[in-house]
């Protein structure tokens, strides 16, 4: 009986913890506070992310939160952090949020090319990408991408929301010169990646 009962209590605990786990894994979770709300949701309202010809969205948690069960319950933790900067109020207003989005980005971004953008490949696969149906511009920079080891946040800040003020990346900076030499030896017209470009005469 105390074996059956012990087993009981751990199973209605497993499913509790469970249970508080997946509702603090939803975009309305995420939003409730004000922090976020104020400050990201609408740039991620604005984005591709959110709002595209497929229909097909990514909510706060497919980004940000790991899907493997053990890499989730780090996370989890490692969010109790973003709970204490909410309630002693570090960015409680818009000004104090821009102060810090900088440092709050990077810290982002270090994390998920730790990770090989894995929240990115629950969605792309960069092996089944046919780079033959997509622009040219977009064809010539996932090439290299791919020939050069590049992750996917590599290239990508800034796509759901804003880059922060005093943003500077001398890696991209540096990807950018090659591949504009690239793109010159192989006489690439300008006006593939330089839009509203005139056709040049090469």
């Amino acid at each position: 009986m105390l074996i059956l009962a012990l087993l009981f209590v751990g199973i209605i605990i497993w499913g509790a913890f469970n249970t508080a786990l997946e509702a603090t894994n939803t975009e309305q979770f995420c939003i409730s506070c004000h922090e976020m709300r104020q400050n990201m949701y609408d740039s991620y309202l604005a984005s591709p992310h959110y709002n595209n010809a497929s229909g097909v969205s990514a909510s706060c948690p497919d980004c940000h939160v790991p899907r493997e069960w053990t890499r989730k319950v780090i996370r989890k933790i490692s969010a109790t952090n973003e709970l204490y900067h909410h309630f002693t109020g570090s960015i409680d207003r818009p000004e104090k949020f821009r102060r810090k989005q900088l440092q709050l980005a990077k810290d982002i971004w270090q994390t998920m090319a730790r990770s090989d953008s894995r929240e990115c490949r629950n969605c792309h696969n960069r092996k089944r990408m046919a780079l033959t149906n997509q622009s040219e511009k977009a064809a010539l920079f996932h090439s290299y991408a791919e020939e050069k080891n590049r992750t996917c946040i590599h290239c990508h800040k800034g796509i759901t929301h804003p880059l922060p003020q005093g943003y500077q990346d001398k890696g991209l900076e540096e990807d950018m010169k090659i591949l504009h030499k690239r793109f010159e030896q192989q006489k690439v017209e300008c006006h593939i990646c330089h839009k509203g470009m005139a056709h040049s005469d090469w």
